[in-house]
């Protein structure tokens, strides 16, 4: 074959040559990590949004305390003003916002998880394909969107659907591609510490406004990640941005002081754990502390850096923290974004002379990242799991509603071996408290409910009362040491449901029975619940 000798021979083989490269470029682009993260996330988003139902099998006494929120909101209560609670506004927010676009208390949390996804791919790219290979990039992100996306509590059975602490999960994800930022951007410009600062604020305000030791968590990582000089200016404007749209966000929201009484409260009742807590939490996630703790000392021993020790310890430290304070036993989410962390900067090291004892641990090292896209693959599976049975069971209705008119499409389905005796009461309790409601000569309002919450708001579409709170769990954020003054949580109420077998009614019954008898009547009485209206005498209400 001769050589092409004149200009537009050339610019044929080029354009030849070109027109090869290109299909396999848009490969590539196809196959690339941004477009893995938008693809799982939209399709998982979908998966939540389009049945427009909930489907719950543990938890539901949760799972309310986020339907009221959203309905408190839609009749323009503002957490920590008009309603005490230690959880973040966010928390009651997001059902909000679902709830809003779909007017159906069914839709309002997955449509509301489906927003969260959705806002979460900017920041996600951002961090994940600047920072890490295509390959790590990719798995991690599919791993973090399905923990946003999977309605199960974590470390549970894909069989116990639930939204239940659902502000959990998004904690994990925020604080979890915040350690990814542990890295240095694989390109350096100014225009890269724009992005990582925007990136950084949005996942700092998403944890503090959804439960604020996520937040502090956070803070503290980007107070390690500043020993960097070469991310020292992102991480500084980072926290100034928080700043500002922090006072920002008090300037609408006025609320701030309540919620950090309100948080004060809860830690005064549950601050603390003790030492079998702990040792439990280490026992059910002593797997994933090995695996961590391996990768962790091969990727010390490669680099020989105080602040990357500093690093594993704030993973596992801080890890084990958070999930001594929620309530799953399984999912220290740090330990999987802290081990990709560190394959990723151990693959970058070139490996020395392979025959030494130190190359071999080398070409162990080298190995890590495939070793950590395995350490991702089991939850990935489990969660994906869960995402497909929610979707499956909302979509074919299955399940009983909770017996509400606003309930139609928030259901309950039986769990793996039936539900326990003591949840099928209280579902029952909620259909007959409902039932009582509106038997009533006057009609219902401001009704409170002496038990951990209320469904009777949302489900009978009726006004809440101001002054109260979100939700009561005996020794979680009420104890008899620290409790809301009666006068204070009864100031707007009307109507009181004292049911007989609640999830904590008797030690409350115990708290404010007192009150109760001194100002309110008894109107109603049977053998699930005794209905208090507030005394005439005592002043209009």
């Amino acid at each position: 074959m001769t050589e092409p000798t004149n200009p537009a021979a050339y610019t044929a083989v080029g354009a030849q040559t070109g027109a090869h490269r290109r299909p396999a470029a848009r490969l590539r682009r196809l196959l690339s990590a941004e477009i893995a993260i938008i693809i799982v996330s939209l399709v998982c988003a979908a998966m939540l949004a389009l049945p427009a139902r909930t489907i719950n099998a543990a938890f539901i006494n949760d799972v309310l305390i986020f339907i009221d929120g959203a309905h408190r909101i839609a009749l323009g209560q503002v957490p920590n003003r008009d309603f005490h609670t230690a959880l973040g506004p966010l928390v009651f927010y997001i059902p909000a916002a679902g709830y809003f676009l779909s007017g159906n208390f069914g839709a309002a949390i997955p449509l509301g998880m489906a927003i969260v996804l959705v806002a979460f791919i900017p920041a996600m790219i951002r961090v994940l394909v600047s920072r890490l290979g295509p390959p790590l990039a990719a798995a991690l992100g599919i791993f973090l969107i399905l923990i946003l996306a999977a309605p199960i509590n974590l470390g549970s059975s894909i069989w116990y659907p639930s939204f239940a602490m659902f502000y959990n999960r998004i904690g994990w994800v925020a604080l979890g591609l915040l350690l990814v930022m542990y890295l240095a951007p694989q390109s350096q410009s100014r225009h890269n510490d724009i992005a990582d600062a925007l990136a950084a604020a949005f996942l700092l305000l998403v944890s503090f406004y959804t439960k604020m030791t996520y937040g502090l968590a956070g803070t503290g990582l980007i107070l390690i990640i500043l020993f960097d000089r070469q991310q020292r200016r992102w991480g500084v404007a980072t926290l100034l941005l928080t700043g500002l749209a922090m006072v920002v966000i008090e300037y609408f929201w006025r609320g701030t002081a309540q919620h950090i009484e309100d948080l004060r409260a809860a830690a005064r009742v549950s601050g603390g754990h003790d030492v079998g807590s702990i040792l439990k939490n280490l026992r059910e996630n002593l797997s994933d502390l090995t695996v961590f703790a391996a990768v962790a000392w091969l990727a010390v021993w490669r680099s020989r850096s105080l602040r990357d020790l500093l690093f594993c310890g704030f993973c596992a430290g801080a890890g084990v923290a958070l999930i001594n304070q929620n309530a799953h036993s399984w999912g220290i989410i740090t330990l999987y974004c802290g081990a990709t962390v560190l394959a990723q900067k151990t693959a970058w090291f070139q490996p020395g002379n392979l025959g030494t004892p130190a190359g071999r641990v080398a070409r162990a090292a080298g190995a890590l990242p495939l070793v950590v896209i395995l350490f991702l693959l089991p939850p990935i599976v489990h969660h994906s799991a869960a995402v497909a049975l929610h979707t499956a069971l909302a979509a074919e209705k299955a399940g009983q509603s909770l017996g509400l008119p606003r309930f139609d499409d928030l259901r309950e389905v039986d769990p793996p071996g039936g539900e326990p005796d003591f949840i099928r009461r209280y579902l029952d309790d909620i259909v007959s408290g409902g039932a009582l409601l509106q038997s009533l000569p006057v009609p219902a309002e401001r009704v409170f409910v002496l038990d951990f919450a209320n469904p009777f708001s949302a489900g009978l579409g009726i006004r809440p009362p101001a002054g109260d709170t979100a939700w009561l769990h005996w020794n979680r954020n009420i104890n008899e040491k620290s409790y809301i003054p009666p006068d204070v949580l009864f100031a707007d109420v009307k109507i009181v449901m004292v049911p007989k077998t609640g999830i904590n009614s008797l030690p409350l019954q115990e708290l404010y029975g007192p009150f109760l008898s001194a100002n309110f009547d008894v109107v109603r009485k049977t053998s699930e619940w005794t209905i208090y209206e507030w005394r005439p005498g005592k002043g209009p209400k």
